[in-house]
């Protein structure tokens, strides 16, 4: 996990004072390339590292050695739990509670608004998510964490624009695609980072409630969606090997039933259309048998006449 490497990077430095590249490698078990590769992402996050070249050199610690984090200032000690703090595992999230008891008063708050600006959720909605971090994701997450109010221009489902001032409480990476969780007037909204078109972080402060728990909410979230998405469903039969696949691609909407007589397994997938179950399903061919229902079939055959139509000669 990266973020447990750039975690122990940062303390293997701190008690060094001066690490290379193949030292660091050598201790963490990964190539001298990833080691390295680490250390730029570090600098470039703005945690005070940086190389020294020539005989002796290697990567040093702005101040020299420290056997804490009390040596790095707020805006440091941001920049290294926003690097760390997305990989939402237990271990690393242990890691930074720590980290974060051992900063001085005035930053701590700073650095806990940062450990818990994100959540990662890598399960999908049923279709690939996009590769890249959307545009605004960055000006959102510093309002998040310095708490400020921001101003949005958003682009709803029928392309109209509007207007609105939200009170930000974290961002949510669910497969590839970014939401702002935020507090409106009208109490909690969810906003599609991809559908924001500007975004004026304000010097507003924002309100956001002091029992609030960004996974939790986003919990909530999520299912409240899946409720409304998924209206029928369908069972399948497949591979166990690659019940993962299917897992994958059809996110909280795929359910193993158990075993099946012929050696497979039973699986029960959903979606909010019969057409789009269908629709998922075609591309495995017949790797995957629709047990029922009818209509799920009768698509998938309709599926088939329409290729069969095009490609045939």
């Amino acid at each position: 996990m990266r973020a447990d490497r750039l975690i122990a990077t940062l303390l293997l430095m701190q008690s060094r004072g001066r690490v290379t590249a193949a030292e660091l490698a050598a201790d963490l078990e990964v190539s001298v390339a990833t080691a390295r590769r680490d250390l730029e992402a570090l600098s470039a996050a703005g945690v005070p590292v940086y190389p020294q070249a020539g005989r002796g050199g290697g990567w040093s610690l702005v101040g020299g050695a420290r056997t804490d984090l009390s040596g790095l200032t707020s805006a440091e000690a941001r920049a290294l739990f926003l690097l760390a703090g997305p990989s939402g595992t237990p271990a690393v999230r242990s890691a930074l509670r720590k980290l974060v008891r051992a900063l001085p008063g005035p930053f701590r708050a700073d650095a806990e608004a940062a450990a818990d600006a994100v959540v990662v959720d890598p399960a999908g909605w049923g279709a690939a998510g996009r590769a890249l971090r959307p545009a605004h994701a960055d000006a959102l997450e510093d309002a998040v964490v310095r708490r400020r109010q921001v101003r949005l221009t958003y682009a709803g489902r029928s392309g109209e624009t509007t207007r609105r001032l939200v009170d930000p409480w974290g961002l949510a990476d669910k497969g590839g695609v970014w939401y702002l969780v935020a507090g409106t007037e009208g109490g909690r909204r969810t906003f599609r980072v991809d559908r924001v078109v500007a975004a004026e972080v304000t010097d507003e402060p924002a309100h956001r409630p002091d029992d609030l728990a960004l996974e939790e909410v986003w919990r909530q979230v999520v299912a409240e969606t899946e409720q409304r998405r998924a209206v029928v469903s369908a069972t399948v039969l497949i591979r166990e090997d690659v019940v993962h696949v299917l897992r994958r691609q059809f996110g909280q909407h795929c359910h193993v039933e158990g075993p099946a007589d012929d050696g497979r397994v039973r699986v029960r997938v959903a979606a909010h259309l019969h057409r789009s179950i269908a629709e998922r399903l075609a591309g495995w061919g017949d790797a995957v048998e629709v047990v029922e229902p009818a209509e799920v079939r009768a698509e998938l055959a309709q599926i088939g006449t329409e290729l069969v139509a095009r490609y045939a000669r």
